[in-house]
């Protein structure tokens, strides 16, 4: 899964307002009704109740803003990829919320068969496995959830939100029987 996505606005979408260091910032994935793209708006926690998303929500999250470095690779960090939104969902500074945390496990369970996370056992209270990031040796947690039908259901309905819907093979017209006819 791999997506161009805009980086961290400067500004609040709602007010214009600039952010300032250590402001807290609300980012939406949206994709608007009318359009296949998907759109990152960046909000300040305080101008929330003032936004109004365009379209389907596929997830959000809240984090601290940090102003780009100047050596910052801006094209690099614009490119979303699964191990890119996983490291920013499952952040330990990131808010979760249930949508997020649907889609951090289901990201790990990726990452992990791709071999990028690494199982390194469970939380001392055994609610969470803990996953080491193999090019950062980060550790994550991620939660322990039910894996079945309805959650793979869910996740289905974000990530179509994100990359798009699949496309419906459409079963090709049935060939007319062909009338034998006598000479």
């Amino acid at each position: 899964m791999e997506m161009n996505l805009q980086p961290l606005a400067p500004a609040c979408h709602v007010t214009g307002q600039p952010f300032a260091e250590g402001q807290r910032v609300a980012s939406f994935l949206v994709r608007a009704a009318n359009s296949p793209d998907v759109i990152r708006h960046d909000v300040l926690e305080s101008a929330m109740a003032a936004y109004v998303p365009p379209g389907f929500v596929a997830c959000s999250w809240v984090q601290a803003y940090k102003p780009r470095r100047a050596e910052e690779n801006s094209e690099r960090a614009m490119k979303l990829t699964a191990e890119t939104l996983f490291v920013t969902l499952a952040d330990p500074a990131t808010e979760r919320t249930p949508e997020n945390t649907r889609l951090i496990q289901f990201l790990a369970l990726l990452l992990e068969r791709k071999r990028l996370l690494r199982p390194k056992g469970r939380s001392a209270d055994g609610a969470n496995n803990i996953l080491e990031h193999a090019k950062t040796k980060q550790l994550y947690e991620v939660p322990v959830g039910e894996l079945d039908p309805a959650f793979f259901l869910q996740v289905q309905a974000q990530l179509s939100v994100l990359v798009g819907a699949p496309k419906v093979k459409s079963d090709p017209p049935a060939a007319e029987p062909q009338l034998a006819t006598s000479p």
